[in-house]
């Protein structure tokens, strides 16, 4: 009985170790290929777990994909021009940042528990994502021109109406001039990359599987 008991012990094991790596081939697996890269179904869960952090919900798989595709096409391009990683304190500063849109450090504390994740995987994931839009900024900031209009008219159907719904008196055009002329240059800076990563994307060879074998 021993014996047979020794015997059956390492293909129990074994078992055990099979059914294990089956388990992760269907929990991880690739959903997608950029190129010579893959992206795994692991970063969609890592990205959706990010944003769960740090707005509180996450979008539906599909597009998390595709978000995952253009932050491939975005960095891969940063890298070829050597664009350089954010120095550590502009991750602090932008940690810091984010900390300060939650009502009190106890709601960040709870936010980043029920994301899952680690201190060490938020300032990664921070520092991720402040390079790829370093880089689409220094890309596309210096042709961007905003005229006296546009500030005009982005101050009277937006700053406005927003402080009265909110019953506050409004700003001045003058001293919301500067907050309302970079928020013009961040959302052109949004359309610009958002037609560059389309044509770039219509280059480059993509496929994208998530929906295959799904359980």
């Amino acid at each position: 009985m021993k014996r047979m008991l020794h015997v059956c012990l390492p293909l129990l094991i074994l078992l055990v170790a099979v059914r294990v790596v089956d388990a992760q081939e269907i929990i991880d697996r690739i959903v997608a290929r950029v190129e010579n890269d893959i992206i795994l179904l692991s970063d969609i869960r890592e990205l959706a777990r990010y944003q769960l952090f740090a707005e509180g919900k996450s979008e539906p798989d599909d597009q998390l994909l595709n978000r995952l595709v253009d932050q491939w096409i975005v960095r891969n391009e940063a890298k070829l021009a050597l664009f350089p990683q954010p120095k550590p304190e502009d991750v602090e500063r932008s940690l810091a940042r984010l900390k300060r849109t939650f009502s009190s450090p106890e709601e960040f504390e709870e936010r980043k528990k029920q994301s899952g994740l680690s201190d060490d995987d938020m300032v990664r994931l921070l520092k991720s994502q402040l390079y790829l839009s370093n880089y689409l900024d220094t890309r596309f900031r210096p042709s961007i021109q905003i005229d006296d209009n546009a500030i005009e008219e982005f101050y009277k159907t937006r700053v406005v109406p927003r402080a009265e719904q909110r019953k506050q008196t409004p700003p001045t055009l003058d001293s919301a001039r500067d907050f309302i002329q970079e928020a013009l240059v961040q959302r052109a800076i949004n359309q610009e990359a958002d037609k560059w990563l389309k044509e770039s994307r219509s280059r480059l060879h993509v496929q994208l599987f998530l929906n295959e074998n799904s359980q």
